[in-house]
């Protein structure tokens, strides 16, 4: 597969078969993500893998907090309360979800168990957790999405899915305790990481994207 067979095949996997990733694999995959481009060649990265008895624990202790309904954490990010075309593709994305899952608008229940789910990283075998200093701010978001994306594309060549998920850092008290993670470290982004489950209704999902012709302005060409 080479890098624009890639980026096309690449979508979020949101479930797993429950093999094991191989250690070896991810540390490919992590190796590999480091030679991701970042200003001045901070690399502001870390990587926290979870697997096995550490992850079933972040697992379980997230859904507790969730349905004691303690508040998610938003960390770096601020949500959004989307207008216009944005949230029209948002509604768009969770209709088609929901449709493909079987769950009514109506079904509270499942709605939420949808979302315990999450927080369980979609029941995959292992997850990364990527972190940086708090001290270095927000300047260094891009270059935390930049490695995000390229261990996605990565972990295709392994026949890996992974699902980018910010649900994943939303109670990171949980994954201090659990790591022994340091306090000044700010948990960014998570990913869920295993074999896709392609028989799995949430796998067959397929999101468009906007025409080239609409997003891009082209100056100085004859």
């Amino acid at each position: 597969m080479d890098i624009i067979e890639a980026i096309n095949a690449r979508k979020s996997i949101r479930a797993y078969k429950p093999d094991p990733v191989p250690r070896a694999v991810l540390e490919e995959i992590l190796r590999a993500a480091t030679r991701t481009p970042s200003g001045i060649n901070i690399q502001p990265w870390e990587f926290i893998v979870l697997v096995g008895e550490a992850l079933e624990k972040v697992k379980q202790a997230n859904v507790a907090r969730f349905n004691a309904r303690e508040a998610p954490s938003m960390g770096m990010w601020t949500g959004g309360n989307y207008e216009g075309i944005y949230r029209d593709r948002q509604v768009a994305m969770a209709i088609q979800l929901n449709e493909l899952l079987g769950i009514a608008r109506e079904d509270r229940e499942k709605r939420l168990e949808w979302r315990r789910g999450g927080f369980r990283f979609f029941d995959a075998p292992a997850a990364i957790i990527i972190a940086m200093e708090k001290s270095l701010g927000t300047g260094q978001l891009f270059a935390i999405g930049s490695v995000t994306q390229t261990i996605a594309l990565a972990a295709l060549k392994y026949g890996l899915g992974t699902c980018i998920m910010a649900q994943g850092v939303s109670y990171p008290q949980v994954i201090q305790e659990v790591t022994g993670v340091s306090d000044s470290k700010q948990l960014v982004i998570a990913l869920s990481i295993g074999y896709p489950d392609w028989n799995a209704p949430a796998n067959k999902i397929y999101t468009t994207r906007e025409p080239l012709e609409k997003i891009t302005t082209w100056a100085g060409f004859d």
